[in-house]
């Protein structure tokens, strides 16, 4: 029985497409600047999220972590929310590799980070405070379900930092999610932040690769600083042209992706022993939540995603109660009525 992946939407496969511009590249020693699809790459991605230049990296977690070091000095503090991508899934790197102190903020359950509680973190001016340089958003919000944040909230954010003298940078792997979602540009979405940081593996389907965009100045800096972290590539144009195809092709298409995790919570929610409401899947990501047997039940979604896994559908835990569940472009709307039909059997 062939398995039906819905743990990521990081396990597409290259597309023809993509892998006939992998194999027909055009390609340069990158660390030299001579690669002229990484350069059509990074100009390109630039332009879409409104920046004046752009930086390829391997991943998203390194891009993250190159504009954290771009904008704080060891010993100083990034606001950040709790339940992000980069405080609970980057290896702590900002502060082993950056010596960048994490100011956590709760999530809000769509995804936000509460203004008041941005401005209560703040520090004031005092020789016992570290100085509080960055705040840091997600968008989508992974953790929280894969909730797109508005340009209303985002523009205030940005407008709030600015007053305060502090920078602004978006973890946005799956920004192009968020626009879809909302109806939006991933360029307004990015007006405000000093860096933004945005994934081709992701939703947009290539198989490596993410890009931070900044202004000029700024991404120089980012490319020491991607060197000293080894990341400097050098005939990356081969990655870089299946990249290209993603952010050229991407876009497009995520609204279908958007639909079928509807479709698959509204299938979900109707099951015994399982909780989601699909009002709240906006995008390509789902959570569910499996019912404990009873008091101190702690493996009640390992029982669960083992059963779908029998079954032949991939899914990843969360915690001791919840799943998640991403589509994806590789999964066609046959796979999502076999997965359905798969888990209506489980027991």
């Amino acid at each position: 029985m062939e398995p039906i992946d819905l743990r990521s939407d990081t396990v597409t496969k290259p597309t023809p497409e993509m892998r006939e511009a992998m194999a027909e590249a055009e390609v340069g020693d990158d660390v030299f600047r001579d690669d002229p699809t990484v350069i059509r790459l990074e100009e390109l991605a630039a332009g879409m999220v409104g920046k004046e230049a752009a930086l390829f990296v391997p991943s998203g977690t390194m891009g993250n972590l190159i504009a954290l070091l771009v904008h704080c000095q060891r010993g100083e503090e990034a606001i950040i929310g709790s339940l992000s991508h980069i405080y609970l899934n980057e290896a702590g790197g900002m502060s082993a590799l950056g010596g960048i102190q994490p100011c956590p903020v709760k999530n809000q359950k769509d995804g936000t980070l509460a203004i008041d509680d941005i401005l209560a973190s703040i520090r004031t001016e005092d020789v016992h405070h570290p100085i509080t340089r960055l705040i840091c958003l997600e968008n989508t919000q992974n953790i929280c379900g894969g909730i797109p944040l508005t340009t209303g909230y985002t523009h205030q954010v940005g407008e709030l930092a600015h007053q305060h003298g502090l920078l602004l940078h978006v973890d946005g792997a799956r920004i192009f999610n968020a626009a879809a979602a909302l109806g939006t540009s991933a360029a307004e979405l990015a007006r405000g932040f000093d860096t933004v940081m945005f994934c081709f593996s992701k939703g947009l389907g290539a198989p490596v690769g993410s890009v931070l965009c900044a202004s000029a100045a700024r991404v120089a800096e980012a490319r020491e600083i991607r060197r000293q972290l080894g990341g400097a590539m050098r005939q990356v144009g081969v990655l870089a042209a299946a990249a290209l195809v993603a952010l050229r092709e991407g876009p497009a298409r995520l609204p279908a992706d958007h639909a079928r995790a509807r479709r698959l919570a509204e299938a979900l929610a109707v099951l015994p022993g399982v909780e989601i409401d699909p009002a709240t899947v906006e995008t390509n990501i789902g959570i569910l939540r499996v019912v404990p047997d009873g008091p101190g039940d702690a493996a009640a979604a390992a029982r669960w995603i083992a059963a779908a896994r029998a079954s032949g559908v991939l899914m990843s835990p969360l915690d001791a109660e919840r799943v998640r569940f991403v589509t994806h472009r590789d999964l066609s709307d046959a796979d999502l009525d076999e997965a359905i039909r798969r888990l209506r059997g489980l027991r």
